[in-house]
């Protein structure tokens, strides 16, 4: 056993960072993209119809809304316990340093929405109703490609980047309860919040058991899925609740322990299910010039990659503009610009909420998750340019500042005159 564990640790460690879960979700999207268009297509397609599940309980569902509905809320679930961390001891707790980053976020929410209704709405073939489509923001890959590619940019971007994905997110579930759920049960609904409820005052009474807060998380959450609310919310809400700031005494929040335990899991295994699930078109036969010209591809595409940008820069500039508000002195605006890209990679929420919006239609489904997969790809490749320009500009002003020419062990920047060494 103690082999067992010496070995698990250093993969544990390994999947709780942004790197190699955004490694596992694009590996797990390339196999299923390769599976569905391959002799193995029609395997891959009965494998994702097939239904598992007690239908008393309304949970005969096939294996990719198990994925969606189930898996996923375990991804939310963390997203829940960082959103709540960032409200209570993070950056949004001090509303002014949180206030560019919020309204980045909500720019980039707004502005990739509208021109995708712009594009819809003014076509006889466009599908207004995936305007939810390019808000997303997908948290794993954004961080895996800074974390790849900007090694050398300043912790205040992380931070920018972290601070307006933990938003987005929030936005994203915001959409997903209110415009993407295909019915509404009042009692379900009503005792998924008394249990919510019971969960919250577990928390406040420092109740640490398992035993009771495992069936209490699953009865939510089939509640939810059975409110007709999507289920994932659950996820988030149960996450918000959870305390975390540490009693004296205690090493560690109830959210950073479950954080911990919960986070390889989502990584490895959650979210990649989950893209293996989703990722899977079938493009055989397929006019993909037709594909992307269609409203519904342009509008994806521009969201992400334009509108993204656009709407974190211009909401984020605004802002720092016309209020009291201000940008990190350790950025600039370029880099705002380059955190706009990064946004543009909108993956895994987007593609969930692709399938909610065309579940009735296989072709604009398919047409919706291939032009997700084409935009944040693209996204990914002009966030790369922008962050190697970046981390290059980050390196060589810190190699300035460590520059002795005299040998005499003080930098020469501050040797300058005016610099103040006397």
């Amino acid at each position: 056993l103690e082999r067992t564990g010496a070995v698990a640790a250093p993969v544990l460690r390994a999947l709780r960072e942004e790197t190699v879960g955004g490694v596992l979700l694009l590996v797990a999207a390339v196999v299923a993209m390769v599976l569905a268009n391959s002799a193995w297509g029609d395997w891959y397609a009965d494998l994702s119809a097939t239904v598992v599940g007690p239908a008393a309980l309304k949970l005969d569902l096939s294996l990719g809304a198990w994925a969606a509905d189930g898996l996923l809320a375990v991804f939310f679930f963390i997203a829940g316990l960082e959103l709540k961390h960032e409200f209570v001891l993070g950056s949004l707790a001090s509303r002014r340093k949180a206030a560019v980053p919020v309204a980045a976020a909500l720019g980039g929410m707004i502005v990739p929405a509208l021109l995708f209704a712009a594009v819809n709405l003014s076509s006889e073939a466009g599908a207004p109703v995936g305007w939810g489509i390019p808000m997303a923001t997908d948290i794993a890959f954004a961080l895996a490609v800074l974390a790849v590619v900007g090694r050398q940019l300043p912790v205040a971007l992380r931070a920018f980047l972290l601070t307006l994905a933990v938003v987005d997110d929030l936005g994203a579930i915001t959409v997903i309860a209110i415009f993407y759920s295909d019915y509404f049960e009042f009692a379900p609904f009503v005792a998924a919040v008394a249990l919510l409820a019971f969960y919250a005052w577990l928390q406040h009474k420092r109740v640490r058991s398992s035993f009771i807060y495992v069936p209490l998380a699953l009865s939510i959450w089939t509640l939810v899925h059975a409110s007709g609310v999507h289920a994932t919310v659950a996820g988030v809400a149960l996450g918000l609740l959870t305390r975390v700031r540490a009693d004296p005494g205690e090493a560690e929040s109830p959210a950073e322990r479950l954080q911990h335990r919960i986070q390889p899991l989502s990584a490895g295994l959650c979210v990649p299910l989950f893209a293996f699930f989703a990722a899977g078109v079938d493009l055989r036969g397929t006019d993909l010039a037709a594909t992307f010209t269609s409203p519904l591809a342009i509008g994806i595409i521009i969201g992400l990659v334009l509108g993204k940008p656009i709407g974190v820069f211009g909401g984020a500039w605004l802002t720092a503009r016309f209020t009291r508000a201000s940008l990190s002195s350790s950025l600039a605006w370029r880099d705002v610009g380059t955190i706009g890209f990064i946004a543009g990679i909108g993956f895994t929420v987007s593609l969930l909420i692709a399938e909610l919006a065309f579940s009735d239609s296989v072709e604009q489904l398919g047409t919706a998750k291939v032009s997700v997969l084409a935009a944040s790809v693209l996204a990914a490749m002009l966030a790369s340019i922008a962050l190697v320009s970046r981390s290059r500009y980050y390196a060589a002003l810190a190699d300035e500042e460590e520059r002795d020419d005299d040998n005499d062990g003080i930098p020469d920047v501050y040797q300058r005159p005016g610099s103040g060494s006397g």
